[in-house]
């Protein structure tokens, strides 16, 4: 196997192998995927001793390696792990997702949160909450249908001749502020028990996650995360323009079609298993990509990096303001909402908005 450099960063090695295969690698990009996995999982542990009970993290590992005390394992793998898992899963998710959806769009502000897309799930879960009454299966399925046929919608709806970044974005805007509408008339429907509800379900929270949440979505996650993945270099390419892409062989179309049914797909399964989780789809690209400093959409990075920023949230939400235990989705508005002013303001000073 050889090893060789390429294109305009001097950092960028290509592996060559016997037989024509190569492999792309940035060791800056690889060593912060690495860091960001290292630092969820560490995270995780952490996450998983904090509580009334307090577990030290080697108990923790100890536990999950199937070595601790019979009260560990309870609180551990009982208690704790299944609502640990649904955050790494549903950050991950959201992360990835975002990813797709701005390099789709060629704009920071393309996001599911932008889009609509958490909107639409909402929609989804309220109409099984207030007309239907039904449990918290029927919520999940509903929200996944609701997220469905919003992506549905704003991707017909945006189609002229092919998709482009800025109408994509400026009609997702517009279906959310309808999906908005829609939310609001659902809650003035509802019966008190079922808007209140509602409204734990809207704010988004892990509270309570069991193993029901974490077999669907890892399954999910376990099917689109490849598929995804393996259009990274597609996504690449098609960054550079669709023409270009053209010329290089790449079916853009396709290839788009197929990204934002998987980052749509992703988002409703986050959004059924906790909610619509704000701004982490928004804030966890930018982020890897500044971290990675690599050009491109940084797929798996910003799965890592949604992760780490769902992992911190909750273990702020109960621990960072007392006696109270707020639920994730307020931690990722607050943060969310500075980094989002944060971002509008360096687009300003760009020109670009």
């Amino acid at each position: 196997m050889s090893v060789t450099r390429r294109g305009k960063n001097p950092a960028t090695r290509v592996l060559r192998a016997p037989g024509g295969l190569s492999l792309r690698v940035e060791p800056r990009a690889l060593a912060a995927g690495t860091v960001l996995a290292l630092v969820a999982l560490a995270a995780a542990v952490v996450l998983i001793g904090t509580g009334d009970y307090p577990i030290a993290p080697p108990d923790v590992v100890r536990t999950l390696l199937g070595d601790g005390v019979p009260a560990d394992e309870f609180i551990v793998n009982d208690l704790r792990l299944p609502r640990v898992l649904v955050a790494l899963l549903v950050g991950a998710s959201l992360g990835m997702a975002g990813a797709i959806f701005q390099s789709v769009t060629r704009n920071p502000l393309g996001s599911p949160d932008v889009l609509g897309f958490g909107f639409g799930s909402a929609v989804g879960a309220l109409v099984v909450i207030v007309l239907f009454h039904g449990g918290a299966t029927a919520v999940a399925g509903g929200a996944l249908v609701g997220g469905v046929l919003t992506g549905v919608a704003v991707y017909v709806l945006a189609w002229k001749r092919g998709i482009h970044g800025y109408r994509l974005v400026l009609v997702g805007i517009g279906v959310d502020a309808m999906m908005v509408a829609a939310v609001n008339y659902l809650l003035t429907k509802a019966q008190m028990v079922d808007a209140t509800r509602a409204m734990v379900w809207l704010t988004g929270s892990l509270a309570g996650r069991d193993w029901s949440q974490v077999w669907p979505l890892l399954a999910v996650c376990a099917v689109l995360f490849p598929l995804v993945l393996g259009q990274s270099r597609a996504v690449r390419v098609m960054e550079m323009g669709d023409d270009a892409a053209y010329a290089l062989g790449v079916p853009v179309e396709r290839t788009r079609m197929l990204l934002m049914l998987g980052a749509v797909l992703l988002t409703t399964a986050a959004s059924a298993a906790a909610g619509p989780i704000a701004f982490v789809a928004l804030a966890a690209p930018q982020l890897a990509r500044r971290l990675t400093r690599s050009p491109g959409a940084n797929l798996l990075s910003a799965a890592w990096m949604g992760a780490v920023l769902l992992i911190v949230s909750d273990w702020a939400s109960q621990r960072a303001f007392g006696t109270d235990q707020l639920p994730v989705g307020v931690v990722t508005g607050l943060v969310g909402g500075v980094y989002l002013l944060w971002l509008l303001v360096g687009e300003r000073k760009a020109g670009r908005i």
